[in-house]
C-alpha cells in the first residue's frame, strides 16, 4: 500500500484551494477540528463472498468432513460447512474447474482444470492456498479419481491414456496406461476420451477405464494387461461399481442403462431404459436423451438405489430438468428448476467395499442448490441455509447499512419468519463441517438488495456471514395483466416494468422508500399487524421540461382531463397546467405507467403501503426515470427527481407541496445560458421556488385512481427516447441490470459534466439531502431544510418550514422556501453530508418508530410522535456561534464549507476519471469520504480537511454492475456485485483487516476416520473381502521409473506466509490427530492390560488344577486309572 507524504499532500491541497478566494478562512475554520483518522487507520482487503456460485462447472462431497466444494467456469472455488462457514478462493488462470476430489478427512482438495493443469489445496487454513501445481503439456485432462486413503491420482486423457500423479510431491510416476495397450485389437478405432476411471471396491489392483467410444476395460495394475473388455454401441457418459465389486452398471448417449457381470464380458446381464416407451412387440424402446450421470448406492435392509440425471424421452418438449430416483419397484421423477450441472449422493461410509447406505442427494443446478431428503416419503427437500437466493430476481440495486439500530433486526426477523415455506425435511442440514470464526465484531449490519420483479429484500450482514431477514413484494400494489395481449401500452419498459431502481431507508423510524423502472414511488411503513387496505393512497405527478416546450396547449388553473379525476398537483403547482388527455390525434397524457390495484389489499405484518406516487405522461412523452430519492420520517416528506425536475411530496397530508421544473429551481440565479424559452415560459414569473402557492387537494381527488386508455407507442429502453432527450446524466440511474450483462459498458455521453449545458441537454436531479442546519449564508438558527444536487454540479438548498407537531402538523401545509444558496462543483453530485463543530456527521432528524396500526392507543401514538419533535427555534445545545460543515462529493470533486459562512475547502479527487459512488462514513472515532472511481481506485478523504488517506488500485472496472451495486458503509465496511448471483464484501479498515483471521470459519477440523468394514471370518479364511495393493510398489519410481519431463511441469504453490498460518493450523491439526491417536491407543493398551490379566489370571488356574492332579495321581500305577 502506498504511504503519503502528508507535508506534500497539504501543500497540494493549499495550492488547489488557493484557486478560489473564499477557501482561505474555511481553512482556518477547518483547522480547529483536530483530525483523528490516519493512513495507517486504513487497509484494504476482500472479506467474503456470498450468494450461489455463478456458473458453477463441478462439484465434490467430503463425506467425512461433511464439506462441500463447488467449482465454477471462471476457475473460482466455493467451499460450504455448516450455515455461517463458507470460503471462495480463486485459481490464477480463471480457467474453467472441471473437477474435484477430496482427499477425504485430510484437509485437502484435488482440482483438474479445463487448461489441463491439476491443483492441490490446503484447507488446514482459514484462506486455503495451492501447495503444489502441475501443468499438462502434451495432453488434455478429461477425468480424475483418487481411490480413498490413496495417494496416488489417476488422470485419465483426451488421448484415452491414464497417467499417476503422486498428490503428496505432485509428480508424474513412470507407470502409464497407454489406450492401444488397454484396448488391443477389440477396436479398430479410437476408443475416445476416458470419460471414466474407479477401481474395484473389492480389489484395488483391479481398475475399470471407461471411453467415450462406448469400450469398457477392466485393467489389472500388476500384471499390466487388461482381464475384461466391454463393448457396447453407445457412447458412456458414467459409470458406477455395484459396492461389492462383481457388477457395474453404464449410462449412456441413447438414454438407457447397461449392468454388467464383471466375468461375462460378452453382453450386459441387464439394459434399462428409465424413460424409454416399451414397444408391444419385443423391439428395442425408442431412444431417449442421453443419461449424463448414474450413481449405484447399495442398503443393507433393502433394494439399491439408482440415481441418474437426464435420460427423457425426446418427446417431452419443454419439460424441465429431471432427477431420477430408481428405488425397487418405484421410480420417482423429481424436476428441477434450472438444467443440473452434477449430483452426489450422500453415504453413511466413505469405504467404497461396504453397503453405501445413501441419505441424501445434493444437486447442483445452474442457479441453485437443492438436497433431497431420500430416508423420508415423497423425497422433500432440505431447507437451505445458505444465502444462495440473492438471485431468484436478478438484482437492480442495493444499499449497504452498517451500525444499524439493534432493535431492527428483531424486528425484521420475527416478520420476515411468517414467510417460510412449509414441507421442507425434517432433518439437519446434511452439510455440516467446520467450525464457526469467533466474531468480534458486534454492531448489526443489513444489505437491502432491490430486483427485477419489484421485490426487496433485508439481510442480516452482521460478522461476515448473511443471512435473508425478510422479503417485500412491491407489485402487489399494481394491477398485473393477466397475458401478454393485455399489456397496457404505457409500459416504458418491455419487461420487468417493477423493477426497483433506487431505494431510500431510515433504519430509526424503519419507513421505506423505493422507486421503481416505471416512474412509480412508494412509500412504506413498517407494522407488526396485519391490515387490510381498503384502498391504496395514489398521487400522480406530472413533471415536464419546460425547454422549448413550445407546443403544448397553454391551459391555466384547474381542468379535469378526460377521466373525470382532477390531478392532484395541478391544484398545488400553477406552474404545470394540466393538458386533456384526450387530444384529437390521440396523444397519451396524464396516464401513469402502471395501473394501481382498485380492489383492497390485503398487508401482512412488515411494511405496509403508505402512498403510491407515479409520474405520468406528459403530451406524449413518457414519464424520465427517477434518478433520486430521499425520505424524512420526521418531516413527513418524501422527495424525488428525475431529468426534467424535482417534486417534494407530503406523505402524511397525500399532497404534492411542490413540482418544479429543474431550470425553475434556480429562478433568477441560473449560471447557465440556455435555450430561449417557450413563450409560455416567459410569463412565469421569475421568482424560482419563492413563487409557489401553497395548496391542498381534498381527500376525494387523491384516492381516485388514474384514467386508463390504450396507446400504442412503445419503448424498449427508458432512455431511448428520442435522440435529444437522452438522459445525459453524469450519474446513470442505478437502473436495472440485465441478468445477461448486456451492459458492459460506459456507453451514455459524459460530455455534459464539463462543459457549459448543451442545446437539448437535460439537467437531471441526481442527489438529494434532508438536514437540519444553516440553509442561508449568514443564518443563525439550523432550521430543517432540502439540498438538492444537479447533474451539472450544482448544489441548491431549500428551506423548509414545518407546522407544529401532532394535530397541526396534519393540517397546515408545509412551506418550501428557495435560501438562495448555491454551490458549484465540477461533475454530477453525487453525494451530501452534514457535519457538526466537532467534526461529527450530523444524522438526517428522524422520528422513533411507532406501530401505526395500533388503533386504540392514539395517545400512545401522539406521545411516540411528540417524543422527538423537529427544533424548529435554537435549542441549547445549537450555540449561536456553532459551526456546520456541508460536504458534498461530486464526479470529479469534493468539497467542505463551512456553514453559515459558507467559506469552503475545496480538493479535487480525479482528473482522468469520474467517480461513481461515494459516501461520508463513520470510521471508529472519525468520519471520512470514501469514493469508487470508473479507473478502479478506491479513495478515502479526511474530513473537514478533505487529506488523502487511502489510494488504492483496487479492481478494474469490467461491467456496469459493479458501478451500480458498489456502495460504502460505516466501519470501513464496502460491498458490490461480483457477478449476477454474489455479492463480494470488502473492508478498507485496518482493523477489520487485521481480525478478519478471527472471524473466517475453519473448514477442517480433527475427526476420526470411521472404521474400515469387517471382512469376516469365512472371507478372511477363502481369500475373499477387499484386497489391497501396494501402490507404492508399483508406481513409484524405483520400479515405474520417471515420467517424462515435457509431459508436465511442476510449479510449486504461493504458500507464503499463508502457507505459515496453514501449516500452524495444520499442526494444530496434526497434534489434535495425534491426542486422538494417542487416546485411541491408550484405549487399546489397557483393553490389552485387562486381557492379560486376564489370560494370567486362567493360566494361574489351570496351573493349579495341573499340580492339583499330579499329586493325585502321583502314587498310582498306570493299570489303577
Amino acid at each position: 500500500m502506498k504511504k503519503f507524504n502528508i507535508r506534500k499532500v497539504l501543500d497540494g491541497l493549499t495550492a488547489v484551494s488557493s484557486s478560489s478566494a473564499a477557501s482561505q478562512p474555511g481553512n482556518k475554520e477547518n483547522d480547529l477540528i483536530p483530525e483523528t483518522l490516519q493512513s495507517e487507520h486504513f487497509q484494504l482487503c476482500k472479506t467474503v463472498r456470498h450468494g450461489f456460485p455463478y456458473q458453477p462447472s463441478s462439484m465434490t462431497f467430503d463425506p467425512v468432513q461433511k464439506i462441500l466444494a463447488i467449482g465454477t467456469q471462471s476457475g473460482a472455488l466455493r467451499l460450504f460447512g455448516r450455515p455461517g462457514v463458507e470460503c471462495y478462493c480463486q485459481h490464477d488462470s480463471g480457467a474453467a474447474v472441471i473437477q474435484l476430489q477430496f482427499l477425504i478427512n485430510e484437509g485437502a482438495l484435488v482440482s483438474a482444470l479445463a487448461d489441463d493443469s491439476i491443483h492441490l489445496w490446503n484447507l488446514r487454513q482459514k484462506r486455503p492456498a495451492i501447495l503444489h501445481s502441475l501443468k499438462f503439456n502434451r495432453e488434455r485432462i478429461t477425468f480424475c479419481h483418487l481411490p480413498f486413503q490413496s495417494k496416488w491420482l489417476y488422470v485419465g486423457t483426451e488421448r484415452g491414456n491414464i497417467h499417476i500423479v503422486n498428490v503428496e510431491s505432485f509428480t508424474l510416476s513412470g507407470y502409464v496406461i497407454m489406450w492401444n495397450k488397454a484396448i488391443e485389437l477389440s477396436s479398430k478405432a479410437h476408443p475416445g476420451p476416458v470419460v471414466h476411471i474407479s477401481d474395484n471396491p473389492m480389489d484395488e489392483g483391479k481398475l475399470i477405464i471407461g471411453f467415450e467410444s462406448g469400450i469398457v476395460v477392466l485393467w489389472d495394475l500388476k500384471s499390466k494387461k487388461a482381464d475384461y473388455r466391454y463393448t457396447y454401441d453407445e457412447a458412456i457418459h458414467s459409470l458406477a461399481w455395484h459396492h461389492e465389486g462383481k457388477q457395474f452398471i453404464c449410462s449412456h448417449s441413447d438414454g438407457t442403462l447397461t449392468i454388467w457381470n464383471v466375468k461375462s464380458p460378452g453382453k450386459p446381464v441387464q439394459t434399462i431404459t428409465p424413460h424409454g416407451k416399451q414397444p408391444k412387440d419385443g423391439k428395442k424402446p425408442e431412444p431417449c436423451k442421453p443419461i449424463l450421470k448414474v450413481e449405484y448406492k447399495t442398503t443393507r435392509a433393502g433394494d439399491p438405489y439408482m440415481i441418474l440425471s437426464g435420460g427423457l424421452s425426446y418427446d417431452t418438449v419443454g419439460r424441465r430438468p429431471c432427477l431420477t430416483v430408481m428405488h425397487g419397484k418405484s421410480t420417482a421423477v423429481l424436476e428441477m428448476d434450472h438444467p443440473i450441472v452434477d449430483f452426489l449422493t450422500l453415504c453413511e461410509t466413505p469405504y467404497p467395499n461396504d453397503f453405501q447406505e445413501p441419505y441424501a442427494v445434493v444437486v447442483l443446478l445452474e442457479k441453485d442448490l437443492v438436497v433431497i431428503d431420500l430416508a423420508q416419503n415423497g423425497y422433500p427437500i432440505f431447507e437451505n441455509p445458505y444465502p444462495l437466493a440473492i438471485h431468484e430476481s436478478p438484482v437492480t440495486c442495493c444499499e449497504y447499512f452498517a451500525d444499524c439500530p439493534v432493535d431492527i433486526i428483531p424486528a425484521l426477523y420475527s416478520v420476515g419468519a411468517r414467510q417460510k415455506r412449509q414441507g421442507y425435511s425434517k432433518k439437519e442440514w446434511p452439510i455440516s463441517g467446520g467450525n464457526w470464526g469467533l466474531g468480534t465484531q458486534s454492531y448489526p449490519e443489513i444489505i437491502i438488495t432491490g430486483h427485477a420483479d419489484g421485490s426487496v429484500k433485508f439481510w442480516d450482514a452482521s460478522a461476515i456471514m448473511l443471512q435473508v431477514l425478510y422479503k417485500l413484494k412491491t407489485a402487489k400494489v399494481f394491477e398485473k395483466s393477466r397475458n401478454k395481449e393485455d399489456k397496457p401500452s404505457t409500459d416504458i419498459v418491455d419487461e420487468d416494468p417493477f423493477a426497483i431502481q433506487i431505494l431510500s431507508w431510515c433504519a430509526e423510524s424503519r419507513m421505506l422508500c423505493v422507486a421503481g423502472v416505471s416512474a412509480h414511488v412508494i412509500v412504506y411503513r413498517f407494522s407488526k399487524q396485519e391490515v387490510t387496505t381498503e384502498v391504496v393512497q395514489l398521487l400522480e405527478v406530472r413533471l415536464q421540461y419546460e425547454l422549448n416546450d413550445a407546443e403544448s396547449p397553454d391551459v391555466g388553473g384547474e381542468q379535469l382531463p378526460a377521466g373525470g379525476t382532477s390531478s392532484p398537483q395541478t391544484s398545488v403547482s400553477h406552474s404545470h397546467p394540466s393538458t386533456s388527455s384526450s387530444s384529437s390525434d390521440g396523444i397519451r397524457d396524464n396516464v401513469p405507467c402502471l395501473k394501481v390495484r382498485s380492489t383492497p389489499l390485503k398487508q401482512s405484518p412488515g411494511y405496509q403501503v403508505e402512498l403510491v406516487v407515479q409520474l405520468v405522461w406528459v403530451s406524449g412523452e413518457p414519464p424520465q426515470q427517477i434518478t433520486s430519492l430521499a425520505v424524512n420520517s420526521s418531516y413527513g416528506l418524501v422527495v424525488f427527481g428525475n431529468s426534467n425536475g424535482l417534486a417534494v411530496v407530503d406523505y402524511l397530508q397525500k399532497t404534492v407541496l411542490l413540482n418544479l421544473g429543474t431550470v425553475e429551481l434556480y429562478g433568477s440565479n441560473d449560471p447557465y445560458q440556455r435555450q430561449p424559452r417557450s413563450p409560455r415560459k416567459s410569463r412565469q414569473p421569475s421568482g424560482g421556488l419563492g413563487d409557489i402557492s401553497e395548496g391542498s387537494t381534498t381527500s376525494e381527488d387523491r384516492c381516485k385512481s388514474p384514467t386508463s386508455a390504450k396507446m400504442s407507442r412503445k419503448l424498449s429502453l427508458p432512455t431511448e427516447l428520442k435522440p435529444d432527450l437522452v438522459l445525459l446524466s453524469v450519474c446513470p440511474p442505478r437502473g436495472a441490470i440485465p441478468p445477461d450483462g448486456r451492459d458492459s459498458s460506459f456507453s451514455r455521453s459524459r460530455s455534459s459534466s464539463v462543459t457549459s449545458i448543451d442545446k437539448e441537454a437535460r439537467e437531471a436531479i441526481t442527489s438529494l439531502h434532508f438536514a437540519e442546519t444553516f440553509a442561508r449564508k449568514g443564518e443563525a438558527v439550523a432550521t430543517p431544510s432540502l439540498w438538492v444536487g444537479t447533474s451539472l454540479g450544482t448544489v441548491l438548498a431549500v428551506a423548509l418550514s414545518l407546522p407544529p407537531p401532532g394535530e397541526q402538523r396534519l393540517l397546515q401545509p408545509v412551506i418550501v422556501s428557495p435560501s438562495g444558496t448555491l454551490i458549484r462543483l465540477k461533475g454530477s453530485i453525487l453525494r451530501m453530508a452534514f457535519l457538526d463543530s466537532t467534526g461529527a456527521i450530523i444524522p438526517p432528524s428522524h422520528e422513533p418508530w411507532y406501530e401505526p396500526n395500533a388503533f386504540d392507543d392514539r395517545d400512545e401514538r401522539e406521545k411516540a410522535r411528540k417524543r422527538r419533535p423537529v427544533s424548529v427555534s435554537p435549542s441549547a445545545s445549537q450555540e449561536l456561534s456553532e459551526t456546520h460543515y456541508a460536504v458534498v462529493c461530486s464526479e470529479k470533486q469534493a468539497k467542505v464549507l463551512a456553514l453559515p459562512s459558507q467559506a469552503s475547502v475545496k480538493h479535487s479527487i480525479t482528473e482522468t476519471s469520474f467517480v461513481l459512488r461515494s459516501d461520508v462514513v463513520q470510521m471508529g472515532s472519525g468520519v471520512c469520504v470514501a469514493c469508487f472511481c470508473a479507473n478502479g481506485h478506491i479513495m478515502a478523504l479526511s474530513l473537514p480537511s478533505l487529506r488523502p488517506l487511502l489510494d488504492v488500485n483496487y479492481l478494474p472496472l469490467t461491467d456496469m454492475r459493479i458501478a451500480r451495486t458498489f456502495c460504502f458503509s460505516n466501519n470501513g465496511q464496502a460491498m458490490y456485485l461480483i457477478s449476477p448471483t454474489e455479492i463480494q464484501r470488502i473492508t478498507y479498515s485496518q482493523d477489520t483487516c487485521e481480525n478478519l483471521q478471527e472471524m473466517l470459519g475453519e473448514l477442517f477440523t480433527p475427526v476420526e476416520t470411521p472404521e474400515a468394514p469387517n471382512r469376516g471370518f469365512f472371507k478372511g479364511l477363502f481369500g475373499g473381502g477387499a484386497q489391497s495393493l501396494d501402490r507404492e510398489e508399483l508406481f513409484g519410481e524405483s520400479v515405474a521409473g520417471k515420467a517424462s519431463r515435457s509431459l508436465a511441469q511442476h510449479i510449486p504453490g504461493p504458500g507464503g506466509i499463508e502457507g505459515m498460518k496453514g501449516a500452524a493450523s495444520g499442526v494444530v491439526g496434526d497434534l489434535a490427530r495425534a491426542r486422538i491417536a494417542l487416546d485411541e491407543r491408550g484405549q487399546k493398551l489397557g483393553e490389552l492390560e485387562e486381557r492379560t490379566a486376564a489370560m494370567m489370571a486362567s493360566a494361574e488356574s489351570f496351573s493349579k488344577h495341573a499340580h492339583d492332579m499330579m499329586l493325585k495321581c502321583k502314587d498310582k500305577k498306570w493299570y489303577q486309572f
